[in-house]
């Protein structure tokens, strides 16, 4: 029973101090001894603060909760309303500052706020409303019924709290309530605040707060409605239910107190809407819009959902509930009555939902309930690990968390005793859930469920429906405006009359007899026990019984002492093992063998069982949620062996390393589990103490629950002394068991050897042991001494100790578990002494164990293997015993077939070059392999720390993961006897070798000098910079004449240049520049070299300028060699000598460079030989540049700036317009080609429309990426290129076979995707488009370049184009590693290889820049010239420029043209080599970029497409991206030549070299290979001349480069020749192990077994060619003669193959070719005559058409053997008209009429006689 009111309170309408209301009375005066008075009520009933309003508000009524310090919660029933505030002019004085001009401004008359509150701890919203609303009627209609005595018989009405009773109460005012008590007061009543916050947040937006609320997040509600605050508060706890929140709960925040919203712990406020500006700032806070119906997330907060079906099927089940009419909305005969219920009803449909939702959600929890005492009270605790692991939900974030929270800590507690009185829920876990389980995939069924708890919901809120009695008086004007002045202020009440009124109600109700009902309390039933459900990790294989038979088998035969079958079993025991269905197994298999509970092995039977157990617990994790180290626990104490002197060994020093024995949940949970077995054996009437472990029995036997159950009805009934006993009793249980779980604990925390700590263990104690058979591991628990140090706060003198370690940890499982399960104090002090005996005991135990272990004999480790090294390659550190984990790569783990390489023993080598793994797989079948993986050290792009486990003896400590840019994974995990202070050496060394200070601490310069950096020269930098550089400036240009002269003396002579401007380049401040070696100046062969870089012989070859610095200008000479950047003073990034237009200055360009980016201005680099168009590079433009080069000419001069960014932008215009002039396409049209005709003419007229503005239409249809909005002009440009390409170019074939000469599709169309347009425009089409084709064509940024209009007189056009951001081919580069060499393996689909490759967008980038190049070679085919100027100058414009070359100079296709290509592109125009290779420290945070290797992609593509036009093999390109990156050659290092000559190391002698074996050049060390053996030779190699290459680009005519899949683990990596099986260079040095092998009796097989990912398939089974060659080599051996090298032995057999197959050519066609030669052919109908070659062949009795003479394929073929006749003919229409007439005959044949025409009458007669003698001799 309880007061329906504790206080009324009646407020002032004056504001206080504080600015708030203040209580002018409250009834009764006193407080009541069971209900203190709350404090600061005053700040919840006016939430918004005290204010005065100039118009009368209506009242206003809401319900605030407060909560006690008991956690009791009060119900305030606030009703306002207001009155005339009589002086408002002393307001002011009583303001605050700030709202006094408010005041001042205000009316005279004011209306405050008075409130009448009542507080009660029951929650009838309607009632309170009522009744204070009576209050109010009272007084506004001056009602006869004295204030007094309402308010007194409020104070005194009791009312049931609950029980399904109804009451009627009245206030004697006419007035009359029935107030209906719920049946259980442990569901929560709601009315109807659940269905109307799904009204008003709709079906998700409450999920996402009722899973917020469960998982322990902030959630704010905001709403312009009190009242509708309370109740969303209300009804998110209602479906919670059977959950109770138990953190900050305040429905109603004061604005006062906004500050709570800050607190760290989770909370449940409602806050005015009004308020919303200072809730902007939460960053944690989830908050709901009652108003708005939103809900916002912050970022930082996760809301884990729920598990699905269930979210699913809850998500259906209410949108059915809130809208019945889904369902049938698609039928087409829907059900007339379709409307959802009422709203009650709705209500508690919704919360019916929830219910059904956490029934599913805790089924069988009561089964999962350790009850670890009964009396005097019970205890339960909840087995988290097993409920989780039993419902395979243990990796489900929620439920965890619902399950770690507070809630469900009070739902065990109050849930948890088996005797108590029941619920709705309590029902539903134990009969309804198979109800569920069967139903909840049928919509209708789930829906009767549903309806059936809501049924019961709302009557357990309404058990009498039918009753409504209520009688309220109303205000008699409520509807109308009330004025202040005709309404008296609320009156105070007489204090004693009112407290009368209470006295004798108490008075009255001390004397009534005591309401008693008797509470129904019951056995709770636990319900279905938990369904055995399959792991969702394990398969079905690793589950099934073949698997769980070998495991049987493989224990019977070792307890048989059947060592040899039980070893050939343990590898598929070790697999098996992997399913928890076998590791239940085995520990069911073993607990049959332990006899007394001691099981005694021998030493090999000890090994195996201890190694499967090892297995078997490192797949469990620390939760144990299968219970498998729960059953494992007895064992591990059980099974032991004899050693010497007497001592035993037993298994459980063999299986310390696992996390699960230090997880303190795991120890609480086994103890727990002990307990109640023991319990519920002790009441146990047959007093059976061999229960089971778990407390679960099989049906039939009375379990723990039960017997708690009845025990607990018993209780009262017995006598104190019985009651006593068993308390002792059970307190005596579980001390008992406290001491025996110390010790076990002491058992497995205790490492074997004491003095060894993995973590605490110093170097200099840390002896290197080798490891017996007895399994000694090191302890985890030394791990948790630095931990409990840090948390106790201060440092123990004996941290390092084990033994302190150990000591602490038991303590702190010792306090909480005898805390929790009531043990005295005494026995607590007792426990404490005695566990440091226990340890210390135990110790002195295993110092004998570890002694006489050590005498045991050693395992036999594999043996470690060194590797080979190159010459100069030391050691760093030497070999470390690790093992070498599989990766994602399958090939090596043996699921594609065969036995498995990996993982293998073995060990990790550093030297000063590469990182080495060199070892032999554990796998016995394949233990004689050698396994060898490594890279280069400077390739290194990732390390980090892994852990790692191995089923086998060994257990491993820590891993360590390598990522090589060569596409090598490198998994290791660091074998025991390895010091953990060894590992972190290695990646020390690791980091200092992979980043160096400076380039000359790489291998390439340390490599020979016992990895000595160099050390840099500083003494007088300046002045060795300008002498050196002057020295080199006077002796480029002569050593450039001469280099010149002596090749292509064909060409014509160039006239020589002069000095006469020289001076101004040379002058350069010495403090500008820091060099710091010395280039000597009387060093002629270096300034030969710095030429022979420059490429000049390669610009002569091409025809491109003579060394010059005059402005005399010739027709022959448009470009010249320019000197302006020798000093490397224009750019640095630039080659030093430069190839610039005949009529530009010097001083010009030193202008012009500084508006492009990184001042790279425009120069030629290559020149087409048969159009002499010109390729030219350069930066993109700055802004400022961008903005002169484009901008309008006629706008306005503003001054000086403005006249030299105009006079800078003509000279970039003269200096395309020369380049322009310089071409013959151009001379021919405008019969100029110098700068000064095209000034005088048309420059001067173009002053006024000058062409500044550039016309960017034409670049949609160019590249399918650019702007689709100009594609219409851009189609006119590229139509115009097409006609011009045809008959030139060479197209790839998707098949790689077959060439389609003659198919030239339109090049704009075929890059958009399109269809060519057919080629019936006419003849005036050309001529028309060619009209339209520009001179010069710039690709540039389309980030930089904005268009505009189109000058017509202009000659050049922009390409603007979006290039390839480095940020996108870095991130692409990782996530195509990670495709192909994942670092685990992964049954997801997402995950695929394909998949991953296609995520990480290379092929497209590929895709992109052969696009760009293909482009670029069709606009230089057609006459005109390009400029390419992207980013800055030294990526993405590099490879495009170097891609065009290769594709249009079959010279550079070549090996002595492919490394001219590079050299001159890549290192003299200064790719940033060592910035995008993060070579050093320096650029270590800048990441590796992958710009070359994509080059060199690009090419492998091209070569695959055309594998004959290349001289040099895919291996070469191969080598070439592998070295790129590994610092062996200095040919890569550094970011430009001035960086390369600035060291000194651009150009050595050879003489220089320490040692001669060592090559500073990857060139030198190509050059020296290719003479030896034909590796990077194609044999295939047969080139056109002049032969332009137009590749396929589409992504699906590419492939993946093998070169980032395959792998060599027999020999590693075969870029480094001289390490490949150890043998030097040369093809035929490996047939010599083979001879000096002994002969045997045996016939030898040649069939030879290849594996994936191990043996080199070019070794195994070379081509053809380079076995024949080998074996010639062989042969000349064995006769005594000198080998000849390989490539005089292939040209030899070349040439006489070519003069073979010219001379049947030649035979061939003078027997075939009887007679040839041109004849007109008219076509088919409607079309024209056509010339064509004709060839009569006797031998195939064919008479054969082609295009041309030179055509090798034939057009067309006509059978002579079809020919019936050949007459002479007459002309037709469309004959040529200049032939008579007599030169035309008809071919009849079977099919069809042929007509042709000789060029005279003798040809056709000649023609007609020859085929009429071929017809006549068939």
């Amino acid at each position: 029973m309880a007061r329906a009111a504790n206080r009324t309170l009646l407020f002032y309408t004056q504001r206080s101090s504080e600015g708030q209301g203040r209580i002018l009375q409250r009834f009764p005066e006193k407080d009541w001894e069971d209900n203190p008075f709350p404090q600061g009520i005053e700040l919840f009933c006016q939430p918004s603060g005290w204010q005065l309003v100039p118009v009368e508000l209506p009242p206003s009524f809401f319900v605030a909760v407060l909560t006690d310090i008991n956690s009791e919660r009060h119900y305030c029933a606030c009703f306002t309303f207001w009155e005339t505030v009589e002086t408002p002019q002393k307001e002011p004085s009583e303001a605050d500052e700030d709202e006094t001009p408010e005041l001042l401004q205000t009316p005279a008359q004011l209306y405050g706020p008075k409130s009448l509150v009542l507080v009660s701890r029951l929650d009838h919203t309607e009632v309170f409303r009522n009744c204070l609303a009576l209050i109010y009627t009272v007084h506004v209609d001056s009602l006869i019924v004295p204030l007094e005595t309402v308010i007194g018989n409020l104070l005194t009405c009791i009312i049931p709290i609950a029980g399904g009773s109804q009451r009627t109460i009245t206030l004697g005012a006419g007035d009359r309530q029935v107030i209906q008590t719920p049946v259980n007061d442990s569901l929560p009543v709601s009315g109807c605040s659940v269905a109307q916050l799904f009204r008003q947040l709709g079906i998700v937006n409450v999920l996402c707060l009722f899973c917020a609320a469960l998982t322990e997040h902030k959630i704010l509600f905001l709403s312009r409605s009190y009242q509708r605050l309370t109740d969303a508060c209300r009804a998110l706890l209602a479906i919670m239910f059977p959950l109770k929140y138990s953190f900050t709960y305040v429905p109603i925040l004061p604005g006062k107190l906004l500050e709570v919203l800050s607190t760290p712990t989770p909370f449940i406020i409602g806050v005015n809407s009004s308020f919303r500006s200072e809730t902007q700032e939460l960053l944690d806070v989830i908050i709901a819009d009652l108003d708005g119906g939103t809900v916002t997330i912050p970022e930082c907060v996760h809301i884990s959902p729920l598990p699905e079906p269930l979210l699913q099927h809850t998500q259906t089940a209410l949108s059915m509930v809130l809208d019945p009419e889904l369902e049938v909305a698609d039928r087409a005969f829907p059900p007339s009555s379709t409307q959802p219920s009422a709203l009650k009803i709705q209500d508690k449909e919704i919360r019916a939902v929830f219910l059904w939702l956490f029934a599913q959600l805790f089924q069988g929890y009561r089964w999962c309930l350790h009850i670890i005492r009964i009396y005097p009270e019970p205890v339960i605790r909840f087995h988290k690990a097993a409920f989780l692991g039993q419902r395979t939900l243990n990796e489900d974030d929620f439920l965890v968390k619902v399950l770690d929270g507070m809630a469900f800590a009070g739902f065990v507690s109050e849930r948890g005793p088996p005797y108590r009185a029941t619920d709705l829920f309590d029902d539903l876990i134990a009969s309804q859930v198979e109800r569920i389980r069967t139903e909840q995939d049928d919509s209708r069924k789930v829906m009767k469920h549903i309806g059936e708890l809501a049924e019961q919901l709302f009557k357990n809120e309404n058990p009498y429906p039918t009753v409504a009695m209520h009688k309220v008086q109303r205000p008699a004007d409520s509807t109308q405006s009330r004025t202040g002045s005709c309404l008296a202020s609320f009156p105070l009440l007489d204090d004693v009359a009112v407290q009368l009124f209470i006295d004798h109600a108490a008075a009255k109700l001390s004397t009534a007899p005591p309401v008693v009902k008797a509470e129904l309390k019951e056995m709770v039933p636990s319900g279905p026990p938990l369904a055995d459900i399959v792991d969702k990790n394990g398969s079905v294989l690793a589950n099934s019984a073949r698997r769980l038979e070998v495991v049987r088998n493989c224990i019977n035969y070792i307890f048989d002492s059947k060592m040899l079958e039980a070893k050939k079993l343990m590898p598929a025991v070790l697999r098996a093992l992997k399913g928890r269905a076998a590791r239940v197994c085995l520990t069911q298999e073993l607990n049959q063998h332990v006899l007394q509970n001691r099981a005694v092995l021998d030493d090999q039977q000890f090994d195996y069982i201890v190694r499967m157990m090892n297995c078997t617990l490192q797949d469990c994790s620390h939760m144990d949620e299968h219970g498998i180290a729960a059953a494992l626990l007895p064992l591990v104490t059980a099974f032991c062996r004899k050693l010497g002197g007497g001592i035993t060994q037993f298994a459980y020093s063999c299986v310390q390393e696992h996390m699960v024995w230090t997880n303190m949940q795991f120890w609480e949970a086994m103890f727990y589990s002990d307990v109640q077995s023991h319990i519920r054996a002790l009441y146990l009437e047959t007093g059976d103490r061999d229960a089971p472990k778990e407390g679960m029995v099989a049906p039939g036997q009375q379990g723990a629950l039960e017997l708690a159950s009845e025990q607990t009805r018993r209780w009262p009934a017995l006598s104190k002394e019985t009651q006593q006993e068993l308390v002792q009793k059970e307190e005596s249980t579980v001390f008992s068991q406290a001491i025996h779980y110390a010790n076990r604990m002491s058992y497995l925390l205790l490492p074997l050897d004491t003095t060894k700590n993995r973590l605490l263990r110093s170097t200099g104690l840390a002896e290197v042991e080798s490891v017996s058979n007895s399994y000694v591991t090191n302890s985890i628990a030394g791990s948790m001494a630095e931990s409990y140090d840090t948390e106790s706060g201060f440092e123990d003198a004996e941290s390092s100790d084990v033994a302190n370690s150990v000591v602490r940890f038991i303590n702190r499982f010792v306090d909480k578990v005898c805390n929790e399960s009531g043990v005295t104090n005494e026995h607590l002090k007792a426990l404490h002494a005695m566990i440091p005996d226990i340890v210390q005991m135990h110790i002195e135990t295993l110092e004998a164990v570890h002694r006489e272990s050590k005498r045991l004999p050693p395992i036999q480790k594999p043996k470690l293997l060194r590797p080979t090294l190159l010459p100069g390659e030391e050691f760093v550190m030497d070999g470390m015993r690790v093992h070498l984990m599989s990766d994602g790569r399958e090939e090596a783990t043996g699921v594609m077939g065969g036995p498995p390489l990996l993982p293998a023993e073995g060990a990790i080598f550093l030297t000063t070059y590469r990182i080495i793994f060199k070892g032999t797989p554990n796998d016995p079948l394949v233990g004689e392999q050698v396994v060898t993986r490594s890279f280069p050290i400077a390739s290194l792009t990732k390390e980090k720390k892994i852990s790692v486990s191995l089923s086998m003896d060994q257990f491993i400590q820590e891993g360590l993961q390598l990522r090589s840019c060569t596409f090598q994974l490198i998994k290791i995990g660091f074998d025991e006897e390895v010091a953990s202070d060894l590992a972190e050496v290695f990646r020390k060394h690791v980091h200092k070798l992979r980043y160096p200070q400076h380039v000359q601490g790489t291998f390439a310069f340390t490599v020979g000098q016992s990895a000595k950096l160099v050390e840099h020269k500083t003494k007088d930098k300046n002045h060795v910079f300008t002498t050196s550089f002057r020295t080199l400036s006077k002796n480029l240009v002569k050593s450039a004449k001469r280099t010149i002269g002596r090749q292509y003396v064909t060409r014509k002579k160039y006239s020589p240049p002069t000095w006469e401007n020289r001076s101004m380049s040379e002058e350069v401040e010495p403090s500008s520049h820091t060099l710091s070696s010395t280039i000597r100046s009387s060093d002629r062969q270096t300034m030969s070299n710095v030429v022979e870089r420059a490429c000049c012989r390669d610009y002569q070859r091409m025809g491109l300028g003579t060394l010059s610095n005059s402005l005399t200008r010739s027709k022959n000479e448009p470009f010249r060699i320019s000197t302006v950047n020798r000093m490397y003073t224009v750019c640095r990034s630039y080659p030093g000598l430069l190839i610039v237009p005949q009529s530009i200055p010097d001083s010009t360009i030193q202008r012009i460079s500084r508006c492009y980016r990184q001042s790279r201005f425009p120069v030629i680099c290559w020149r087409n030989s048969r159009t002499k168009a010109v390729l030219l590079r350069s930066a993109g433009l700055h802004a400022k540049g961008v903005v002169g080069f484009f901008r309008s000419p006629n706008a306005p001069s503003a001054g000086e700036p403005d006249n030299s960014a105009d006079s800078t932008s003509l000279e970039q215009e003269k200096y395309l317009q020369a380049i322009i002039s310089s071409m013959p396409l151009y001379s021919e049209i405008n019969g100029r080609n110098t700068l000064s005709g095209f000034t005088s003419t048309h420059m001067s007229t173009s002053g006024k429309t000058h062409a500044h503005n550039i016309h960017t239409g034409l670049t949609c249809a160019v590249l399918p990426f650019v702007n689709p909005f100009l594609q219409h002009s851009a189609s006119l440009l590229i139509k115009g290129v097409c006609v011009c390409a045809c008959g030139s170019g060479k197209w790839g074939s998707i098949r790689g076979s077959g060439r389609l000469s003659a198919y030239n599709p339109d090049v704009g169309n075929r890059l958009t995707g399109k269809e060519s347009p057919q080629a019936n425009g006419g003849p005036s089409e050309p001529y028309f488009l060619r009209q339209q084709r520009a001179y010069l064509y710039i690709i540039g940024d389309k980030s930089q370049i904005k268009g505009g209009k189109q000058d017509p007189l202009q000659q050049w056009e922009v390409v603007p184009i979006e290039v390839c951001d480095v940020r996108q081919v870095k991130n692409s580069f990782k996530k195509l590693m990670k495709a192909c060499v994942p670092s685990s393996l992964t049954s997801d689909l997402n995950m695929s290889f394909h998949r991953c490759l296609e995520d990480s967008e290379w092929m497209n980038l590929l895709h992109r820049v052969l696009q760009v190049s293909v482009l670029v070679v069709e606009l230089l085919a057609t006459g005109s010239s390009v400029m390419v100027s992207l980013e800055d100058g030294w990526d993405v414009t590099t490879q495009v420029v170097s891609l065009v070359q290769l594709l249009s100079d079959p010279y550079y296709r070549s090996f002595d043209g492919f490394r001219l290509l590079v050299e001159k592109e890549w290192l003299s125009f200064g790719h940033r080599f060592s910035h995008r290779g993060a070579q050093t420290l320096a650029g270590q945070g800048s990441g590796f970029t992958p710009v070359f290797l994509q080059f060199l992609d690009c090419v492998h593509q091209i070569h695959l497409q055309f594998p004959m036009e290349f001289e040099f093999s895919q291996y070469y390109l191969k080598f070439l991206a592998y070295h790129y990156v590994s610092n062996r050659f200095r040919t890569f290092l550094l970011d430009s030549d001035y960086e390369r000559i600035e060291l000194g190391v651009l150009y050595e002698e050879k003489g220089e070299r320490k040692t001669p074996q060592v090559c500073k050049s990857v060139w030198d060390y190509i050059d020296r290979l290719h003479k030896k053996t034909p590796v990077f030779y194609n044999y295939m190699y047969s080139p056109e001349e002049e032969e332009v290459l137009k590749p396929y680009t589409f992504i699906s005519n590419l492939k993946v480069w093998d070169f980032y899949t395959e792998e060599v683990l027999s020999e590693g990596p075969s870029y480094d020749w001289e390490l490949v099986r150890g043998q030097p260079e040369g093809p035929g040095e490996e047939v010599a192990p083979a001879a000096e092998r002994p002969e045997t009796a045996a016939p030898k097989s040649q069939r030879r077994v290849v594996w994936p990912c191990y043996d080199s398939l070019s070794k195994v089974l070379p081509d053809a060619i380079t076995k024949l060659l080998q074996d010639v080599q062989t042969l000349e051996a064995e006769l005594g003669h000198v080998s000849e090298k390989w490539k005089d032995s292939w040209d030899k057999i070349k040439h006489i193959q070519r003069t073979e197959t010219k001379l049947e050519s030649r035979l061939f066609v003078s027997s075939s070719r009887s007679f040839e030669g041109i004849l007109y052919k008219k076509g088919a109908l409607l079309k024209p005559w056509k010339p064509r070659w004709f060839v009569l062949d006797k031998t195939k009795h064919q008479l054969r058409y082609y295009e041309t003479r030179q055509d090798k394929e034939f057009k067309g073929v006509i059978e002579l053997a079809e020919v019936e006749s050949v007459i002479p003919g007459t002309p037709t229409m469309g004959a040529p008209k200049t032939i008579e007439e007599k030169a035309f005959f008809d071919l009849k044949t079977t099919k069809r009429m042929y007509n042709f025409c000789a060029t005279d009458s003798q040809n056709a007669q000649l023609w007609m006689d020859s085929i009429q003698s071929c017809l006549s001799d068939a």
